[in-house]
C-alpha cells in the first residue's frame, strides 16, 4: 500500500451554512476558493484524500479532480447525512485507513495560507507535548464576551517562525495522529450526539474545568452555561480523568474559518481574499 505523509478526511456540503465574507450565495465558488488554498497550503506533502460528498452534485467531485490526482482521492458519496453524520464518518474513516499515522479533519469553508502544512506536521511529529494542532487562531480567544472562558495560562513555544500556544478549544478542523484519535474517540463522538465542539475540546484540554472556575464563569456570563454544562456531562470518563490533552494554535493564523464575524485577527482579510480570488479564478 502506498504510504503518505498525511491522510485527510474532507467533508463538503453544497449549501452555505454561515455568512462568509465572499460568495455568500455561491457555495461552489466558495468551495473552489477554499480547496485551492488548501491544496497550496499542503506544499510538497504526499496526501491521501477521503472526500465526504454530502448530497453534492457531480461537479463537486470534478472540483477535487481539478486539484488532486485521482489516484490520491477516494470519494464517499452521502445522501444528506448532515453535520453530525459526516463528522462521525470522518472519525471512522481516519481510524480505519492505513495510509498514514498523521491525520487531518477538514471542513469545506476554511481559507489557508500557502505552504503551511509541512510545519504543522513537523510540529506534531517532533514535540511530545503536541496532541492536536489547529490551523485557526480563533477570534473567540480575543472576544470580550468569551474572556472568562478563555482566561487561562497558555504554554507558548516558537517553532518555524511562528508562535504557538495551547488553547482550550477550537472548531472541528484539526491535525492529530491515529493513536491519539483512538484514545480520544469517545469524546469526539459526543459531537454526533449533540455536544458542542467547544465543550468537547474543554473536556479534553481541561482548561477552566474545576467546578469553582465553572461556577465563577457561569455566574458572570450565563451565555456560557450550556458550554460548561455539556463539558461536564457529555463524557464522564474524560471529565473524571486527570489526562490533559494539549491543543496548539498558531500566531499568526495558518487558516481562517470563512465566517464573516469570526475571521482570525490581525490579518487584512480583504486584501488576502481578493488575492486568492484572483489566483483561483484567473
Amino acid at each position: 500500500m502506498k504510504k503518505y505523509d498525511l491522510t485527510v478526511a474532507y467533508r463538503i456540503y453544497p449549501k452555505v451554512s454561515k455568512v462568509p465574507p465572499v460568495f455568500s450565495d455561491d457555495k461552489y465558488k466558495l468551495a473552489d476558493l477554499c480547496l485551492n488554498s488548501f491544496k497550496k497550503s499542503l506544499g510538497s506533502l504526499k496526501v491521501k484524500m477521503f472526500v465526504l460528498l454530502d448530497n453534492c452534485p457531480p461537479e463537486y467531485e470534478e472540483l477535487f479532480l481539478k486539484y488532486f490526482d485521482s489516484k490520491d482521492l477516494t470519494f464517499i458519496k452521502l445522501d444528506g447525512v448532515g453535520n453530525y453524520g459526516t463528522f462521525g464518518l470522518q472519525i471512522e474513516t481516519l481510524l480505519e485507513q492505513n495510509f498514514s499515522e498523521i491525520i487531518y479533519f477538514a471542513e469545506d469553508d476554511y481559507l489557508y495560507f500557502p505552504d503551511q502544512f509541512e510545519d504543522m506536521v513537523q510540529l506534531l511529529k517532533e514535540n511530545d507535548d503536541v496532541d492536536f494542532v489547529s490551523p485557526y487562531d480563533h477570534l473567540d480567544y480575543y472576544n470580550s464576551k468569551l474572556h472568562d472562558l478563555h482566561d487561562y495560562a497558555s504554554f507558548i513555544k516558537i517553532y518555524k517562525n511562528k508562535h504557538w500556544r495551547t488553547a482550550g478549544s477550537t472548531c472541528l478542523t484539526f491535525l492529530t495522529t491515529k493513536e491519539t484519535l483512538k484514545k480520544t474517540k469517545n469524546v469526539f463522538l459526543t459531537f454526533t450526539e449533540g455536544n458542542e465542539d467547544s465543550s468537547l475540546w474543554f473536556n479534553l484540554t481541561k482548561y477552566n474545568m474545576s467546578k469553582w472556575s465553572m461556577l465563577k464563569i457561569s455566574l458572570k456570563n450565563p451565555y456560557l452555561l450550556k458550554v460548561l454544562y455539556k463539558t461536564l456531562t457529555q463524557n464522564k470518563t474524560q471529565t473524571n480523568s486527570n489526562k490533559q490533552w494539549k491543543l496548539w494554535v498558531p500566531i499568526p493564523t495558518i487558516a481562517t474559518h470563512m465566517e464573516n464575524d469570526y475571521l482570525s485577527p490581525n490579518i487584512n482579510w480583504d486584501e488576502v481574499i481578493k488575492r486568492r480570488i484572483n489566483e483561483t479564478f484567473k
